[in-house]
């Protein structure tokens, strides 16, 4: 059970529900109402970016992306929360959510479809937060799978709107090609052709870290200022270094 409001006492009430608090500052004895404690619900955001079907260590960043889904969903099972994701499109509806291992499975069954080939009606995470932010309510948890470089495409006004009543957790896939990429010559395959790129060149090297490492970097400096936690999540990893980050006690649930 959880605490609703306190009203005046009446008789028959419970003694030990009297609320002392509001009882000294009103002047008349008032008593605590309890309500059943209602399911949390955990929304997954996947953002379908072109840029995440990619990846040189292990496997790609989208698979990464759908790994952490997996685990959010499973995790969410465990702890009795309702699951539902969605990503930014006008053309599919979202995973309404459910609870227990029926949720999650669904929940799973969307990462699949959507981090397994690049979809082709993408309107932007933008668009998807816009739709969690009608989505959430107070004390739901919200995990969101981004590409570093789109966090940009974002209004700041909407992280802390996000963030007031919600626990938000923002994923970065990145690949180690990325933000560390080798001080010499690299070979790439473009539209049939080949190209090579001497990142043994100061300029060549500091512009592919601008355009790579460096939303990553921006990202993982301004979203904790707006009330969300955020963390790297390298294609070679083991994909679940930010459960700490995720998990939360039942009893501090905003």
């Amino acid at each position: 059970m959880e605490y609703a409001e306190s009203r005046e006492y009446a008789p028959g009430d419970e003694v030990r529900h009297i609320d002392w608090r509001v009882t000294a500052r009103s002047g008349r004895p008032h008593t605590k109402m309890f309500q059943a404690e209602r399911e949390r619900l955990t929304l997954v955001v996947a953002d379908t970016a072109p840029a995440l079907y990619f990846g040189t260590r292990v496997r790609f960043k989208s698979v990464q992306a759908a790994r952490a889904g997996a685990i959010a969903a499973w995790v969410a099972a465990r702890d009795g929360d309702r699951m539902a994701a969605l990503r930014g499109t006008r053309a599919e509806a979202p995973v309404t959510p459910a609870g227990g291992a029926r949720g999650a499975l669904r929940v799973l069954d969307a990462l699949a479809r959507w981090y397994g080939a690049p979809p082709d009606n993408d309107d932007g995470l933008d668009m998807a937060l816009e739709h969690a932010q009608r989505v959430l309510r107070p004390g739901s948890r919200l995990l969101v799978l981004a590409d570093p470089a789109n966090i940009a495409t974002v209004p700041d006004r909407r992280w802390p709107a996000l963030a007031m009543h919600s626990q938000v957790l923002v994923l970065l896939p990145v690949d180690p090609l990325e933000t560390d990429p080798p001080a010499g010559p690299l070979a790439l395959d473009v539209d049939g052709g080949r190209l090579e790129l001497d990142l043994g060149s100061a300029r060549h090297r500091q512009r592919w870290l601008q355009a790579f490492g460096d939303p990553l970097e921006r990202a993982l400096a301004r979203l904790p200022g707006w009330g969300v936690a955020a963390a790297a999540l390298p294609s070679n990893g083991s994909g679940d270094e930010w459960l700490p980050m995720f998990s939360v006690p039942r009893s501090v649930r905003a």
